[in-house]
């Protein structure tokens, strides 16, 4: 985090604070939204506010949620983008045909289909690799000697924690790039760069925002000069994957309730974990939360405040018996996405048939209705 006179401000501060954004032209404790898409000159020609040209590059309302998920990430520089695909693709395009990236298996299944089609068409070399196994990431990372490596901690429906220091060694030490998909987890449960990630990407239409309202996707650098996030700041600038200030203004809104969202998603979906976890009717619950979870302990050194509000439990008997309990559950809304205050059921397998899923997973976006309420409608869906 940058030199300044509240570096030591905690993270609940800053985001309430927006990072010491206020409207300075009325004194409006709010940041005000900035609509032109261009900006006046003066008599000779230079620009009237340095630095204002035309609103793709000059976005003062961008800039206001950048400062401010910079300084909860603890990142040198951020990049924001019109959604979190969008700044995948930015680093991707990065990458030069006839090269090789490394990437986590089992994650999302909108990365992982999107980066397959891309590397096809530039004929780059694209290995994937199960990334929470710490000695098969080193091994491919030696082998294939990527010029990208991409993990996903937690990762999402598996909630899969990847050890993120081992994999920077291992990526680092064959001149690659670290770069963690931090989605699941937001800046305010954990940080990537403090690992040793070079990048870290954020479907910040998730928890960030944090209310299902706006689109937008976020790249936070350790170090903002490297040749790759110079070529991912000047294609977002000249190709125009940058977000309108209106959608800006309302990230930054989502931004200010962030740590508290959080701290109270997490806490429910410790305690649904927990309930699912001893139920009769459910086969297995993943949650880094539980002490049984495989990655738990790891998740618990990389992660602080909890564990998130994502959650997955297999239902005994597969697909139908699943697709009953998620047609049941009344506070659930049946949707795809996760990280809103409002709680949400998917059944994976519906979704991505194809690629392994159990059939009986139900993935859950935890929100922060009362846990109670929505432990009695898992209860109640459940049969018990």
């Amino acid at each position: 985090m940058a030199d300044s006179p509240d570096k030591e401000l905690q993270p609940a501060t800053l985001a309430a604070q927006a990072a010491g954004a206020t409207d300075a032209e009325t004194g409006g404790v709010v940041p005000a939204v900035h609509l032109s898409t261009t900006f006046a000159r003066d008599a000779d020609y230079a620009p009237m506010v340095p630095g204002n040209v035309y609103l793709r590059s000059h976005n003062e309302n961008v800039r206001v949620a950048e400062r401010l998920l910079s300084r909860l990430e603890g990142a040198a520089d951020t990049l924001l983008f019109p959604s979190g695909m969008a700044a995948v693709a930015a680093v991707f395009r990065t990458v030069p045909n006839g090269a090789s990236v490394l990437v986590q298996s089992q994650i999302y299944w909108g990365t992982t289909a999107w980066i397959r089609a891309f590397c096809a068409r530039r004929d780059i070399a694209l290995h994937e690799v199960e990334a929470s196994d710490t000695e098969a990431f080193a091994a491919a990372c030696a082998k294939h000697r990527p010029a990208i490596a991409w993990v996903e901690t937690p990762s999402n429906p598996w909630l899969r924690i990847v050890d993120i220091a081992a994999a920077s060694e291992a990526a680092h030490a064959v001149g690659a790039q670290l770069v963690v998909d931090g989605t699941a987890a937001s800046p305010v449960l954990s940080h990537p760069l403090s690992f040793g990630a070079d990048i870290v990407m954020h479907s910040a239409t998730k928890g960030i925002n944090g209310h299902s309202d706006v689109l937008s996707g976020a790249l936070c650098a350790s170090g903002p000069q490297s040749e790759t996030w110079r070529m991912i700041r000047e294609d977002r600038d000249m190709a125009g994957a940058v977000m309108a200030p209106m959608e800006a203004w309302l990230l930054t809104r989502g931004m200010r309730t962030l740590p508290l969202r959080m701290r109270e998603m997490s806490r429910n979906a410790m305690a649904l974990a927990e309930y699912l976890a001893d139920h009769p009717q459910v086969e297995t619950v993943m949650y880094p939360g539980l002490p049984g979870h495989p990655g738990h302990a790891l998740a618990a050194r990389q992660m602080r405040g909890g564990f998130g509000g994502l959650l997955s439990f297999v239902v005994k008997g597969g697909a139908q018996p699943a697709l009953r309990v998620a047609g049941r559950l009344k506070l659930f809304h049946r949707a795809t996405s996760l990280g809103g205050v409002e709680s949400l059921v998917e059944h994976r397998h519906t979704i991505e048939p194809h690629t392994g899923i159990p059939e009986g997973l139900l993935r859950l976006s935890v929100g922060i209705e009362d846990v109670g309420d929505l432990k009695d409608d898992l209860a109640q869906a459940l049969g018990q």
